[in-house]
């Protein structure tokens, strides 16, 4: 892989620097023998396809981190894109960490990576996996003109787990206790199965719940603002995410030029090993109907 970052402007060079020093920099303060893993899995990074004016700006889930979606970047870079993986705040560093970060933090983090491709890119696709797929949809809403295209997969309208249902009340009950010096009868983590788990925390902060509830809550009302075209993709046994969720995000997108596909998974990662090859192909397909339909116009 030829990543040259030789011709790159100088500001995004800046910013790409500003990006690995804020990263190196809590990944230090927030360090936890045993929990924490190779600073590799969670520094952000750019595959610069240098011939390309074309970027994705790809973002990773809840208690993930950058390498989550590693091969689904070197998929796109190896069909002409340029590819930035932002580090949402928070991951890659400690589930201590991501407990105290809220859903505004990690759309600025992804904002931030917007900026990082705007200075060579003419034409960007955001696109998402899990929780990166919402704050995906809400970069969409929030700035419509900056993107030319949107793919979300997985993104988390509704949740499976019981518990989840009163993350909400829970956050509310350890906010109250820690204010009066009762920490000790608290549980402000729920373990987390993971699919990763040389990746993902084992531990999910309850208060990450409830950001990612209150972020679709204000995006779901939202989504007829989506005009650009769309693809949605989910597993139809995705054991932590329903697919009826899937299903209505795409309803509510009101794009003309918009494709909802479901693949058949019985896990909730769909973007790493076997069963990722069909869903890059999902991509694939999409993203080159889109150059067709540009090329068009």
């Amino acid at each position: 892989m030829n990543n040259s970052t030789e011709s790159l402007p100088d500001e995004c060079l800046r910013l790409l620097y500003l990006e690995q020093a804020l990263f190196s920099k809590e990944y230090r303060e927030f360090y936890a023998e045993g929990e924490t893993k190779p600073e590799e899995v969670g520094s952000p990074y750019l595959l610069h396809n240098p011939k390309s004016k074309k970027g994705v700006l790809l973002i990773h889930g809840l208690m993930a981190a950058p390498e989550e979606v590693r091969e689904w970047a070197e998929y796109l870079y190896d069909a002409g894109y340029s590819v930035y993986a932002p580090r949402m705040a928070g991951h890659g560093t400690s589930s201590l960490d991501l407990s105290h970060r809220n859903k505004q933090e990690w759309v600025s983090s992804v904002s931030r990576g917007h900026d990082i491709l705007n200075t060579f890119c003419e034409a960007i696709t955001i696109a998402g996996f899990s929780t990166g797929a919402s704050v995906a949809l809400q970069q969409v809403i929030r700035n419509p003109d900056a993107f030319n295209a949107i793919i979300s997969i997985s993104a988390p309208l509704k949740l499976k787990s019981f518990s989840a249902n009163f993350a909400g009340l829970l956050n509310t009950w350890n906010r109250f206790f820690s204010a009066i010096g009762l920490s000790a009868i608290t549980k402000p983590y729920a373990s987390n199965h993971a699919d990763n788990p040389h990746i993902n925390y084992l531990r999910c902060p309850i208060n990450s719940v409830v950001q990612i509830q209150k972020l679709m809550k204000s995006v779901v009302v939202k989504l007829s603002g989506i005009k650009i075209p769309s693809l949605v993709i989910h597993g139809t046994g995705d054991p932590k995410v329903d697919v009826a969720g899937a299903r209505e995000i795409f309803n509510r997108i009101s794009s003309t030029n918009k494709t909802y596909k479901e693949i058949d998974a019985n896990v909730h990662g769909i973007v790493r090993g076997e069963i990722a090859e069909s869903v890059f192909e999902e991509v694939s397909v999409f993203l080159k109907n889109l150059e067709l339909t540009e090329s068009s116009i």
